[in-house]
């Protein structure tokens, strides 16, 4: 349980200031029966003892257990010990209890639900954003610019007031804000602009010139002269805390820097800071509503509209899915072959969206409702098998593709196809079915492995509420390592041709007959007999051993 003002600094944000500044629509406001006025005075997170005030804090009603009076519980006991407002976790389709919201009223504190797509961090970087903003004030050129305009505004005035060019820049290198450019700015500065971001050969040479390590470490402003065609440049870093949010960069721009260049750059850092938290805040919130929204999609969970309207797709779009499952690995280098497809796809094609679970990384791609559609979610799983297939040691990963379906409302049915499909191809590949390994397929090109695994999960209850000799076989042979349910399925599998079979399981023929004597004589089974065969080739698929 943690607690303290809210981002370290100065605490006299209120409560309508934090809803205010609410853009993306974390919290919710239920009810207010002291007013949105009164000082949030800090955040705490759960619960922190009985003998502890909460002194006019927020209290972020983290993992309360699923009783139904204990959210009212809650309420009460963060109003007893003074707390300004009580946060509960929304979820969709299911409103606030009625108990909390009477507990809040007759106690006189507001209370907000968490948004269902959002997390307690969410919630936390909202506060800590709407503090900064609160913290930072007014008074002067740059702050009353900044208030009203935002970072383009403090940018120019800054490039006013030191004399020179600014640009503002978060931690991927991407410009956020920049001022005008005169006809003498560089050509490193015209790129970036144009680019949107630093060029990556300008990154590659600040990080060689240790510059980029110095920025990340330092506390002040950076001095770089003037160097050839590259003219005079300060930078300093935005922070908040000990955490680094971006860089504010400073160009001579055909003058000299004004002598107080270094305390005005300063001063424009921490002007900055609340607009590049509210940057983060924005991009997390984005990226957590889309994930949030696919996964619903996928797993038809909640409000299937609502999520399509998230992920900024019209209903009438044709979707497919491409799903990319991981075999068995650990480590980073496992996670970065899941992150790298994840950003293949996206990076390639600007509609698809990817989300990352576990093992996995699913894609939802629209495309054509016809041949050229289902081609187009093919070739992109041939990339993402190509792309895997170059990383070096890294656990294999198989890539299915779901049918086409007519609305991102059907994702699910794409989805199940595209797993039923990297199912069947993990299947073949442990069978020895193909030649050489494949890892990526749609439905046609495996079908009949996907209607047998249809019947297998269909026919597993039957199997596993039976009895007999076959279930005697499996139990007691898998007891003891399995290897007469191996010599079992080679058997079947070549249709009763001992040599061939003998071959696949590297065993001599007369080992493998030696082997299904037993079979017969110890289980009393019939091989020759077409319903026992049939039995065993299922009971055999169904140990998942092959």
């Amino acid at each position: 349980m943690t607690s303290g003002t809210i981002g370290g600094g100065p605490d006299h944000v209120t409560l309508r200031q934090v809803l205010a500044h609410d853009e993306d629509g974390v919290l919710r406001l239920l009810l207010a029966p002291a007013g949105q006025d009164p000082v949030v005075h800090g955040v705490i997170i759960g619960d922190e003892g009985a003998a502890h005030p909460h002194g006019g804090r927020i209290v972020l009603a983290a993992g309360l257990p699923p009783d139904p009076t204990a959210a009212p519980a809650a309420v009460r006991e963060a109003a007893r010990r003074g707390a300004a407002a009580v946060v509960l976790r929304e979820t969709e389709g299911v409103p606030v209890p009625a108990e909390a919201l009477a507990a809040a009223e007759e106690c006189g504190i507001a209370l907000l639900a968490r948004a269902a797509w959002a997390d307690w961090g969410d919630t936390l970087a909202l506060l800590r954003s709407a503090s900064a903003f609160a913290s930072a004030g007014r008074g002067d050129l740059m702050a009353d610019s900044a208030a009203d305009g935002g970072l383009p505004a403090l940018a120019s005035a800054t490039a006013r007031q030191l004399r020179g060019s600014i640009t503002v820049e978060d931690t991927r290198f991407r410009v956020l804000a920049h001022s005008a450019t005169g006809p003498d700015a560089d050509g490193v500065r015209r790129s970036t602009i144009l680019g949107g971001r630093v060029p990556d050969g300008r990154v590659a040479e600040l990080r060689r010139s240790g510059l980029l390590r110095t920025l990340w470490t330092s506390q002040d402003v950076i001095h770089r002269a003037a160097d050839g065609d590259s003219p005079e440049r300060l930078v300093v870093a935005v922070r908040s805390g000990g955490e680094m949010l971006g860089s504010l960069w400073a160009a001579a721009d055909g003058r000299r820097l004004s002598p107080d260049a270094a305390q005005v750059l300063r001063r424009a850092a921490a002007l900055a800071v609340p607009h590049l938290l509210r940057h983060r805040l924005r991009e997390s919130g984005t990226e957590r509503r889309e994930a949030y929204a696919l996964r619903g999609l996928l797993h038809t969970d909640g409000d299937r509209r609502s999520h399509l309207w998230s992920l900024g797709l019209p209903p009438d779009t044709p979707c497919a899915v491409v799903v990319a499952v991981r075999g068995d690995a650990e480590g980073a280098g496992a996670d970065r072959t899941l992150e790298a497809l994840a950003v293949q796809a996206t990076v390639s094609r600007s509609t698809a969206r990817a989300l990352r679970e576990q093992d996995q990384v699913a894609v939802l791609l629209p495309v054509g409702d016809d041949a050229d559609g289902r081609r187009e979610a093919l070739a992109l799983a041939r990339e993402l098998d190509a792309l895997a297939a170059g990383i070096p040691d890294t656990a294999p990963v198989w890539i299915g593709v779901g049918q086409t379906v007519r609305s991102g409302l059907d994702a699910s049915l794409s989805y199940g196809t595209a797993l039923l499909v990297v199912r069947a191809l993990r299947e073949r590949e442990a069978r020895g079915r193909d030649p050489r390994p494949v890892r990526h397929a749609g439905p046609g090109d495996v079908g009949q492995t996907i209607d047998a695994l249809h019947l297998l999960d269909a026919v597993r209850p039957v199997w596993e509420a039976g009895a007999g000799p076959v279930h005697e076989l499996i139990r007691a042979d898998l007891a003891t390592g399995g290897d007469l349910v191996r010599s079992l399925a080679a058997y079947l599998e070549t249709a009763g041709d001992v040599p061939g079979a003998a071959r696949r399981l590297t065993l001599h023929p007369n080992t493998l007959r030696y082997r299904l004597r037993r079979v017969r004589e110890r289980f009393g089974l019939d091989l020759d007999d077409p319903d026992t065969r049939l039995v065993l080739t299922l009971a055999v698929r169904l140990t998942g051993v092959i």
